[in-house]
């Protein structure tokens, strides 16, 4: 599919080929520090936006139109797949995500669904408008999020500052926690290649939080899912990057799963990362989205001394080491992308 793309850097880079320069998008391009994003927000809910096929393709394309990015990634949310399970989702302003009926019981358990990818039709069908739209330009990132991740929300009902209640099923309830894993394992899969199918050119895994969990529990309750989804997917030409918080740590085990890129947080030295990882393997990051804060002088030098210390290396997508946030000034995202841009090996 890379064949027919006007610009393919990033699908290049992904399989470690060699690229003239960096690939450049971010995570949570298609957001709140956007004026053209509130635009769209302030008519609709978030889930009217993620659920309506044309306006997720409009705010897919806003970074597209306005920062010149070489990728798009689908706009929607990872939770989108526990909601269509059975989680009862609301986002409330200045909350996040709430699930009313949190799933802490067998029972409750059991009473997740996973044939219920007809409930995510909305997703393949922005995915033809903005592969319409994009019209082979630059590739379209699918994505969603990893069980251990999902399965924390269903849990906490929501966000959490300590994931106090998902630890303490993984420590008295295994079996419980593996049980809806699974299930939100199955569930990904299908979606996964369902996104594949409906026209994406590369997918990403969010393990949002990942970083919550010990070296052996993010081996038994998240690696060993992840690893079964990766390799059930329908990857031919599709690069399939593998993103956590924590991943300065967990990349030595995250390669196990066999993904073609590992997204870096900002905690690791990528360049160390990327030789200590096996041949082919490409890394992603790994900019502290806090330096966008900065002067421009500061960005830029931060972005060069990035690319120096990986010149010669191929295999290298540049990201922040996690999303934008709410209040970065767009001009110094759009300045960012620009030095990006400008740079040649």
């Amino acid at each position: 599919m890379s064949t027919t793309l006007q610009n393919d850097l990033l699908i290049r880079a992904a399989f470690s080929q060699q690229t003239e320069r960096p690939p450049v998008w971010m995570m949570r391009q298609a957001g709140r520090f956007m004026k053209e994003y509130w635009d769209i927000k302030n008519k609709y809910s978030f889930l009217e936006m993620c659920k309506t096929p044309e306006i997720a393709a409009d705010v897919t394309m806003l970074p597209v139109d306005l920062l010149g990015i070489d990728a798009a990634i689908l706009f929607s949310d990872i939770l989108v797949t526990a909601e269509a399970m059975g989680g009862d989702l609301s986002f409330e302003q200045g909350v996040g995500p709430r699930f009313s009926n949190p799933v802490r019981s067998v029972k409750e358990a059991e009473a997740l669904s996973i044939d219920c990818l007809d409930k995510l039709q909305y997703v393949a069908d922005a995915i033809k408008v903005i592969q319409q739209r994009l019209d082979n330009r630059i590739p379209l990132i699918g994505f969603a999020g990893a069980p251990f991740t999902i399965l924390s929300y269903l849990v906490e009902g929501g966000s959490s500052k300590d994931f106090k209640l998902t630890k303490l099923m993984l420590n008295n309830q295994p079996e419980l926690a593996h049980m809806i894993l699974q299930k939100i394992a199955d569930v990904t899969v299908a979606y996964l290649n369902m996104q594949i199918e409906a026209g994406v050119n590369a997918i990403q895994l969010f393990d949002s939080w990942a970083l919550a969990l010990s070296w052996n529990d993010y081996r038994d309750f998240s690696h060993y899912y992840n690893k079964q989804i990766i390799s059930k997917l329908n990857r031919k030409d599709i690069p399939v990057i593998s993103f956590c918080k924590g991943s300065s740590v967990f990349a030595p085990m995250m390669v196990e799963a066999q993904p073609d890129v590992v997204s870096i947080d900002w905690n690791a030295d990528l360049k160390n990362i990327k030789q200590s990882l096996p041949q082919g393997i490409a890394v992603q990051g790994n900019l502290d989205p806090f330096v966008l804060y900065a002067e421009k002088p500061v960005i830029k030098k931060k972005i060069i001394e990035l690319f120096e210390r990986m010149r010669g290396e191929n295999g290298f997508i540049f990201n922040l080491g996690h999303g934008i946030m709410p209040d970065i000034p767009f001009d110094n995202v759009k300045y960012a992308i620009e030095v990006v841009k400008e740079f040649r090996y």
